[in-house]
């Protein structure tokens, strides 16, 4: 195994031992759970990979579940592939509810003033809170999760918010869920509906977020806040309440914010507090935005989450696009290189888990995307994708799912019982969902077993490769 440490004169290789010097160690294990690792040997990717010192046309080397070289120069004594495209981080999506994302986009009737009021429509009942009760009522725990998670997968998402406790349970999931089990341990919390008061409905779970918070076991803390239309004042007092609660904290990660000023921004970064911003989900339901531009000028750190199926974006990738564009809309173009951080480096900050997530260095997790090529600029590259341009991905140094010829090369000893084929937006490719966050589980369903399972229940169960 090579390690930063190792001899070298490559210049990039210097860089990278000098950059990992002062980082802290050991990091825990990668992946832990049952599982049929593809492939086992370790390999190199070839292309156009996006490091901490920006892009280097070179070679990423995978090898027992961590990078273990990046270098100008091809490796020897590994497997190798040169792939031509954008080697980046898997993407992390800070914003979800992914058991909903087993539904197809609902087309509101109407704008709402904010989160409440759209949650009492009768529109919302029957199309997406009726069929949920019936999906949960019917199929086992984790089915409608393992399918969104798969969606995520195929978009180039690693990392996933949201996943509800009654679904995703105390193991690791296929997708890294950052609110819940992740590298063996528990970091944060999340919080739907902030209470009227420490002493109403989830006045107690605050508090117990809160005492984790003050004792260093809680670093993450995500709370759905202010979402609704700037006018309304129901939305905007929800800040004036976070900080009488004392829960304004810089482990807060703030979702939306839609009806936030310029000075509630303001006070948050200056307490520390993050910012999760989901704009196609915002605009779709209350006819506007978030003030991200005024959340970059005020140096709030801002991540980007897709939100949910019903009202959000099909993809992170998607979510960068309306991002870029409502961020222009705002008088604040945002360079492509920053947008990609966002989704990231940046986003892994915000989740307490910048240690371990969102940059592609010597000795962290190999959670690694490769996408085709579609621009010169490789940042540029990655804002212009879109899911078909997925060509692999890996979580943890697991290939879980790629383009099918390649996927046969680095894993010439895989079994059909590991690899599911699918044709994915007219591309043959290649799904391995056999990983189980419990060592002692029965067996991890396959794709067609969730599809046959939710569509039996729910007929209308919205598509993968939409």
């Amino acid at each position: 195994m090579t390690s930063a440490t190792s001899t070298q004169t490559d210049p990039h290789d210097v860089f990278m031992a000098a950059y990992l010097a002062g980082s802290p160690a050991p990091l825990p294990a990668v992946r832990s759970g049952a599982k049929l690792r593809v492939p086992n040997d370790a390999l190199a990717l070839g292309g156009l990979v996006l490091t901490p010192a920006g892009p280097l046309r070179g070679w990423l080397t995978i090898e027992a579940g961590r990078i273990t070289r990046i270098s100008s120069r091809k490796p020897t004594g590994v497997r190798v592939l040169v792939t031509d495209g954008v080697i980046l981080p898997g993407l992390v999506d800070l914003h979800g509810h992914p058991e909903f994302n087993v539904f197809a986009a609902w087309e509101p009737p109407r704008t709402f003033v904010n989160r409440y009021s759209w949650r009492a429509s009768d529109a919302y009942g029957a199309l997406i809170r009726e069929p949920q009760n019936k999906l949960l009522t019917s199929l086992p725990a984790g089915t409608e999760l393992r399918y969104a998670e798969i969606r995520a997968l195929v978009s180039g998402t690693t990392a996933i918010q949201g996943a509800s406790g009654r679904t995703g349970g105390a193991g690791e999931s296929l997708v890294r869920n950052v609110d819940g089990t992740i590298f063996g341990e528990h970091h944060a919390r999340t919080l739907i509906d902030l209470p009227a008061d420490l002493t109403s409905r989830g006045g107690e779970t605050l508090t117990s977020i809160l005492d984790g918070i003050q004792a260093g076991d809680v670093d993450a803390f995500y709370v759905h806040l202010a979402e609704g239309q700037r006018s309304n004042q129901r939305s905007i007092d929800e800040f004036d309440r976070l900080v009488a609660m004392h829960a304004l904290t810089p482990a807060t990660v703030m979702i939306h914010g839609s009806a936030l000023t310029r000075a509630q921004l303001g006070d948050a970064a200056d307490a520390g507090a993050k910012l999760v911003w989901s704009p196609q989900s915002n605009l779709r339901l209350y006819g506007e935005t978030t003030r991200a531009s005024d959340a970059i000028d005020v140096g709030l750190p801002m991540g980007l989450g897709a939100d949910w199926l019903p009202s959000g974006s099909t993809s992170l990738l998607a979510e960068l696009k309306v991002a870029r564009r409502e961020l222009a809309n705002q008088g604040r173009p945002i360079k492509a290189a920053d947008l990609v951080r966002m989704v990231t480096s940046g986003a892994a900050q915000i989740a307490g888990l910048g240690d371990k997530l969102g940059s592609l260095e010597i000795d962290r997790p190999a959670d690694v995307l490769v996408l085709d090529r579609c621009d010169p600029d490789p940042y540029e590259s990655v804002c212009s994708s879109n899911p078909s341009d997925v060509e692999l991905v890996f979580i943890g140094g697991d290939l879980a799912y790629g383009r099918a010829d390649w996927v046969r090369e680095l894993a010439p000893g895989a079994t059909a019982e590991q690899l599911e084929p699918v044709l994915a937006w007219g591309r043959p490719m290649l799904l391995d969902t056999s990983f189980q966050g419990q060592p002692d589980a029965d067996g991890a369903p396959r794709l067609a077993q969730l599809r046959a399972a939710l569509t039996s229940t729910y007929p209308p169960v919205g598509p993968i490769w939409a």
